[in-house]
């Protein structure tokens, strides 16, 4: 036994071996960005106006420093790519990664394949303080810009507490307490909301676009608006992927090994409530994208931090941009909710968890 293990350690540090495991984990990496570019393009040339898809892409293309491509359309179609699609397909893209993002790091944390923004009642706590920050007298110069995502993030991290306290008992966070607590508190902070909406009269109406998730509403300011806090948020997360790697151990463990667990985790959840808020501040309320992304990403790539959470981030743009544009063109000129289309995805996902773990294993 000892010589086959001297074996596999001599082997490893082949001149090859050693190139082979450098390399390996781009590998995922480098499929998930060709795989978000590929369906960013080609969702960003569908839609309700007839435009060829390759006049679309030569007009994506020409906006690219040193190619320089010259192309002659309408104004109109410039319009509709540039300030209607383009912006649409982005946002799309930065909810995806930044639930996919925040979930892989909840999961980490509280070592839970279910935890995740929606069913940790994060989404519905970011959406109730941004409600209440668009019925309140506070201003602010666009509809999801100023208060609302403050206020989004304070209602987000009051979620994240009163879930771990109800889950914390002895000392340790139970599996099934967790998921929950946090349904229960979904239940809670959407009945809220529904009661601003109900009472607060014709300046709610923007509350409908949080209840259901969407991108119909997004512009370049928003979304530059919302980039900082997404950039801050996931840096704070990936300065401790190994650490969340320790942490799949227990607590005890991994304080043995000196990190300090509850200081660790503080700082995890503030980032990953950071970058769910701001999704929510964006998009409204999108289930299930922090679940099924993670769990397919860990398929592909293990259990390793370092690896699955920027993979997360590109698997998960990828998902919603295309769950996007399924609820736009399904029924069109109608348009679907996408926080429909991924409810439809996720909520089977869930019940396949279920059934193929068991709720013991949860």
């Amino acid at each position: 036994m000892t010589g086959v293990r001297g074996a596999h350690v001599a082997a490893a540090t082949l001149p090859g071996a050693r190139r082979r495991r450098r390399f390996a984990p781009l590998t995922p990496v480098a499929l998930g960005v060709l795989s978000l570019l590929a369906v960013a393009a080609f969702a960003i040339t569908q839609g309700a106006a007839d435009i060829p898809a390759r006049t679309t892409l030569t007009m994506l293309a020409g906006r690219i420093p040193l190619i320089g491509v010259d192309s002659t359309v309408p104004t109109s179609w410039e319009r509709i790519v540039f300030d209607i699609r383009l912006p649409r397909v982005v946002a799309a893209g930065l909810v995806g990664a930044a639930l996919s993002y925040s979930g892989s790091a909840y999961q980490g944390v509280f070592r839970n394949p279910l935890a995740e923004p929606f069913l940790l009642g994060v989404a519905s706590g970011a959406a109730l303080g941004a409600a209440i920050a668009i019925v309140s007298p506070l201003e602010s110069t666009t509809y999801g810009v100023g208060w609302v995502p403050a206020l989004a993030f304070v209602g987000a991290g009051v979620a994240v507490v009163l879930v771990y306290l109800f889950a914390r008992t002895g000392g340790t966070v139970n599996n099934a307490t967790l998921i929950l607590a946090g349904v229960a508190l979904s239940a809670v902070f959407s009945s809220a909301t529904s009661f601003l909406l109900l009472t607060g009269g014709g300046a709610t109406r923007p509350i409908l676009s949080f209840l259901f998730g969407g991108f119909n509403t997004v512009s370049w300011p928003r979304i530059a608006f919302a980039l900082p806090y997404l950039v801050v948020g996931a840096a704070v997360v990936a300065v401790y992927a190994r650490v969340l790697n320790v942490l799949q151990l227990d607590e005890e463990q991994a304080s043995q090994l000196g990190v300090d667990v509850t200081r660790t985790k503080l700082i995890v959840l503030a980032g990953a409530s950071l970058m769910a808020a701001t999704a929510v501040a964006l998009a409204g309320v999108i289930g299930f994208v922090g679940l099924i992304v993670p769990h397919v990403t860990r398929m592909l790539t293990g259990r390793d931090h370092r690896r699955l959470l920027p993979l997360s981030a590109l698997l998960g743009a990828s998902f919603l941009i295309a769950a996007d544009l399924l609820s736009r063109t399904v029924i069109a000129p109608q348009e679907v909710p996408v926080g429909i289309v991924t409810a439809i995805a996720g909520g089977p996902f869930f019940l396949y968890l279920l059934r193929t773990r068991g709720a013991d294993r949860l």
